[in-house]
């Protein structure tokens, strides 16, 4: 099966959220999508176990997306066979006062992979210029500011500065960084929430705070458009994948993430001669035990 979609999804030039699909509309059918996923997951714990021993470089995986867009079941499917010791994942939620007295990235610093790492944020930095955009007031917590007056154009003209300065620098010191959305329509998002109430075993994923976000829903896709627009480059590049149809989602994340560790290259450590030597001394010792 011959199929990648590594690069199909990329933002390039001008985007537009209106004209991006929520849907796949390609000709490979569920039961493929999930055959192949598990094909490619093998080649990604091969590449995550490379990355590992290598140790000279670091993979971020950014996910972002409204709410029941899919983000956790993701995660679960497209990591779930790599090496945990390799790989870490940090769910980002509402600061906490320790965190509100730095600055905005600080808490997110902290979370980087190391050499050798994948990281997965599961939302991020970008919260600082999505929620706290729709919600300005949250912005105040920082107690830098006094006013939502404050947050004006320049305001945010900093913020995605400090964004795409902090990416660069990443980027600039080992670590390759991906940015994935799930575009997620208004009315598959209601189909999933009305999924969390009407079965007993995902009522614990509804939120009573649901649904005063999904009604700002629009305003949330104008902030993502603005976002992406003004964070996607080339050392940091953004990802917006359809997400109505999960199956999909989840074979087209994988694909970009292998065809991002393939160009890392990483390779496992070369030993040197006299590593070699110690080796074969090693090897002759096993050898000669005598066995009980």
């Amino acid at each position: 099966m011959d199929t990648n979609f590594s690069d199909d999804f990329l933002v390039k030039g001008k985007f537009s959220i209106n004209n991006a699909s929520t849907q796949y509309k390609g000709k490979l059918t569920k039961e493929e999508g999930e055959q192949l996923l598990i094909q490619e997951k093998e080649k990604l714990r091969q590449l995550q176990e490379k990355l590992y021993s290598d140790g000279s470089k670091s993979l971020l995986v950014v996910l972002q997306a409204m709410d029941a867009a899919g983000k956790d079941s993701m995660i679960e499917h497209v990591f779930g066979g790599v090496n945990p010791q390799g790989c870490n994942v940090t769910s980002f939620k509402t600061p906490s006062s320790r965190e509100y007295s730095h600055d905005f990235l600080w808490r997110h610093y902290l979370a980087l992979p190391q050499k050798g790492m994948i990281g997965i944020f599961n939302r991020s930095h970008y919260e600082s210029v999505l929620v706290c955009k729709v919600h300005p007031e949250y912005n105040l917590n920082e107690k830098t500011w006094k006013s939502v007056k404050d947050f004006d154009d320049k305001f945010w003209e900093n913020r995605y500065e400090s964004i795409r300065n902090f990416e660069k620098h990443l980027s600039q010191n080992g670590t390759t960084i991906i940015k994935i959305f799930l575009n997620v329509s208004k009315d598959e998002q209601k189909k999933r929430l009305l999924d969390r109430i009407n079965e007993q075993e995902k009522n614990w994923k509804f939120s009573a705070a649901d649904l005063p976000e999904r009604a700002l829903f629009d305003k949330y896709m104008e902030c993502y458009e603005t976002a992406i627009n003004e964070t996607s480059k080339d050392y940091a590049p953004w990802y917006v994948l359809p997400a109505d149809n999960k199956w999909f989602a989840r074979v087209a994340a994988i694909q970009i993430i292998i065809d991002s560790l393939e160009k890392m290259d990483p390779q496992y450590p070369k030993l040197s001669e006299e590593d070699r030597k110690d080796l074969e001394k090693a090897k002759e010792q096993l050898e000669s035990e005598n066995n009980f």
